[in-house]
């Protein structure tokens, strides 16, 4: 294996084609213009297709042409662009056509800024588009997790024939560090589900999400509920890190968690008993071990960069058996580590830990 100094953005675009993404659609917006540039040199170089489409609504509906066909199909916006493209992820989802959607998100709503946010958490998880639906939404802590995580979206998404989202920012996608490329896979696009023609059946495949006759509609979302506790049972996923024994325990994904270790470093110095919890799936949410450790009597700090969003869930998850606290910075703007330093201690000392 490799390992090499690469950019978030050009690490995730190496993984995608390593874990044998073929096809690529997509059209420019910053913070990801990184990835539509690294597929436009690769992909010729693998035998795949790179095609920057005339906007994000044309982007999305050649994934759906192109995951229906089985093959491995990627896209990648940033927050406005994927916005665009909700109304063909609900498509994607109801007719089961796997796929990888990135979103390297920037400050909003509106155009917003370029810089970092955590303000599309709601849109990755709650299901952006119409209809009761679900992404596997996996948050990248590093730019090796650009790698392994994107490689791991794809095997999902075909195994459970569904969307995947990696949720990243602006400062996941432009830093750089040190990665492990994996070996070049060799997958097939022979799917029996796909849209290939008839070989061999009495009929071709069909796939859509068109529900005219309501109980047609009702079987359909009762299949895919169905899928979704599947996901739910068994794809939840998380690192935990000194949560055993914290009074305190810090819920953080992405870049605050960055931060956030930094700062529990410190008070850990100082002999203070604090923990990270960070979620590697948003959804599923890791709502169990959260219930779990408000059980016993944890209290808990929410540090994003948002106006609060990951923090419905937290408190869902402690269902009042809890304190949840709440550290927000608003879009564009990271929180330091003395920020998340000082709101730790203030907490502590309130608690009398």
């Amino acid at each position: 294996m490799e390992r090499v100094m690469m950019k978030g953005n050009e690490a995730l675009a190496e993984g995608a084609i390593r874990a044998g993404c073929r096809f690529f659609f997509g059209y420019p917006i910053t913070p990801q213009n990184e990835i539509p540039e690294y597929m436009a040199r690769r992909m010729p170089e693998v035998n795949g297709v790179f095609l920057q489409a005339e906007s994000e609504v044309s982007a999305i509906n050649m994934i759906y042409g192109a995951g229906g066909a089985g093959g491995r199909a990627l896209t990648s916006s940033s927050s406005p662009g994927i916005s665009l493209k909700q109304e063909g992820i609900s498509y994607l989802a109801g007719a089961q056509v796997p796929c990888v959607i990135v979103n390297v998100a920037r400050g909003g709503p509106g155009l917003g800024g370029l810089g970092p946010s955590q303000s599309d958490y709601f849109q990755a998880t709650k299901g952006g588009g119409h209809g009761d639906y679900h992404l596997i939404v996996y948050a990248p802590g590093t730019a090796q997790e650009m790698v392994d995580l994107i490689g791991l979206a794809f095997d999902k998404a075909e195994e459970y024939r569904n969307p995947v989202m990696i949720l990243s920012d602006a400062i996941m996608g432009q830093m750089m560090e040190p990665v492990v490329l994996p070996e070049m896979r060799e997958v097939t696009a022979d799917q029996p589900w796909a849209t290939t023609g008839k070989k061999g059946r009495a009929k071709p495949n069909v796939i859509n999400s068109l529900g005219i006759v309501g109980e047609d509609l009702e079987r359909i979302n009762i299949e895919l509920q169905e899928k979704y506790k599947k996901i739910v049972d068994n794809e939840i996923r998380y690192e935990a890190d000194g949560i055993d024994d914290a009074d305190l325990i810090v819920v953080a994904y992405g870049t605050t968690s960055r931060v956030a270790r930094s700062a529990l470093n410190m008070l850990r110095a100082e002999g203070k008993k604090v923990g990270l919890l960070r979620p590697i799936t948003l959804w599923p949410f890791p709502k169990p071990i959260l219930s779990e450790l408000a059980a016993e009597g944890k209290r808990f700090l929410v540090v994003e960069m948002s106006v609060g969003q990951l923090v419905e869930d937290v408190i869902l998850a402690v269902n009042d058996r809890a304190k949840v606290d709440f550290f927000g910075k608003l879009n564009g703007s990271v929180p330091t580590v003395r920020e998340v330093y000082n709101e730790i201690n203030a907490l502590l000392q309130k608690g009398g830990a």
